[in-house]
C-alpha cells in the first residue's frame, strides 16, 4: 500500500509541473501573438502613411470615359480634399457620390499603387434637349387666408438625356464641357412622358425633316417646328414616326402654297393630312399622299 500511494504521489506532482509548464508556453504565446499584431497593425498605419502612397493634387486621378464633360469638370466633382493617403480612401463611396450628380451616370473607381492614384470610370448623361417643363407650386396673397391660395406655374429649364431623365441645366453650364449643349428644345415636358420620350427622340433624331423644337404643353396635341414649318401631331401614339415620313413626303409644298400663308400643317391624320392657312386665309386640304 506505500508503494501504490508513493507512485500516486509522484505521478501527481509530475502532472502538476507539467499543467504549469503548459500555461507558461501558452502565456508566452498569447504574448507574442499580441505583440505580433500590434505590430503588424502599426506597420499598416505606418504604410498607409508614406509620403509614396499619397495623392497630393488633382493631376494623379486620372479620368476615362468622359465625352460631354471636362477631365477638369469631373475632378472637381470628386468628394475629395488634398492631401488623401491612398490606401485610406473608399474607392466604393467615392464612385456612390459621383453618382448623385446629375451628369453622372455610372462610376467606378479604383486605386493604383504604382504611380500613386486614382482612376475613375464614368459613364455620363449625355443630354440630347434641352427642356423646359412646368412645375406647380401653391402661393397665397397677404389678404387672404391660406384656404384660398392658388396654384401658380413655375417654368424650370434643364437638360434631357435620351431616357427622358431631367437634369437641372446649371449641372453642366456651371461645368467644363467638350461638347456644346443641344439645339433641340422641348417646352412643357412632363414626368409622365418620359415613357415616350426615348421612342419620340429617336423618331425625331431619324427623321430627315429637321425638327428644331417640341411643344408638348397639351398632351392631345403635339406641336413641332420643323424647316417645313409648323407641325400638329395631335396626342402622341405609336404612329408619330410614320406622321415625320409623311412630312417628309410634303418637301414640295412649296410648289403648290406660299410658305407665308401656311399657318401649320394637320398631320393629326397622316392618312389625310392638312393645310392649315393663316388667318384671312381658307383652309385647303391636300392630297392623301
Amino acid at each position: 500500500m506505500t508503494s501504490i500511494a508513493s507512485v500516486s504521489q509522484t505521478e501527481l506532482s509530475q502532472r502538476r509541473q507539467k499543467l504549469r509548464r503548459q500555461r507558461r508556453i501558452k502565456s508566452f504565446q498569447a504574448m507574442w501573438r499580441a505583440i505580433f499584431v500590434a505590430g503588424l497593425a502599426g506597420s499598416l498605419v505606418w504604410v498607409t502613411t508614406l509620403p509614396a502612397w499619397v495623392i497630393r493634387k488633382p493631376d494623379q486621378i486620372a479620368i476615362e470615359g468622359n465625352k460631354t464633360l471636362s477631365i477638369q469638370a469631373i475632378r472637381s466633382l470628386l468628394p475629395l480634399s488634398y492631401p488623401q493617403y491612398l490606401l485610406r480612401l473608399q474607392p466604393q463611396i467615392i464612385a456612390d457620390k459621383l453618382e448623385l450628380q446629375p451628369a453622372i451616370k455610372e462610376a467606378t473607381v479604383t486605386r493604383q499603387m504604382l504611380p500613386p492614384g486614382l482612376t475613375v470610370q464614368v459613364t455620363e448623361r449625355q443630354p440630347v434637349a434641352i427642356a423646359l417643363r412646368t412645375r406647380h407650386a401653391k402661393s397665397s396673397t397677404s389678404s387672404q387666408t391660406s384656404s384660398n391660395s392658388k396654384t401658380r406655374s413655375q417654368p424650370v429649364l434643364g437638360l434631357l438625356d435620351e431616357q427622358g431623365v431631367w437634369m437641372p441645366l446649371e449641372s453642366y453650364t456651371e461645368l467644363e464641357r467638350t461638347i456644346p449643349l443641344p439645339t433641340l428644345k422641348i417646352i412643357g415636358y412632363r414626368d409622365e412622358y418620359r415613357p415616350y420620350w426615348s421612342a419620340l427622340y429617336q423618331a425625331v433624331s431619324r427623321s430627315p425633316v429637321k425638327v428644331f423644337e417640341i411643344d408638348w404643353q397639351n398632351p392631345a396635341n403635339l406641336i413641332l417646328k420643323t424647316e417645313q414649318g409648323w407641325v400638329h401631331c395631335g396626342a402622341y401614339t405609336s404612329r408619330f414616326a410614320y406622321q415625320l415620313t409623311v412630312l417628309d413626303r410634303m418637301r414640295d409644298l412649296p410648289a403648290h402654297f406660299s410658305t407665308s400663308e401656311i399657318a401649320y400643317i394637320d398631320l393629326k391624320n397622316p392618312e389625310s393630312p392638312a393645310i392649315q392657312m393663316k388667318k384671312g386665309n381658307p383652309s385647303k386640304k391636300t392630297k392623301t399622299l
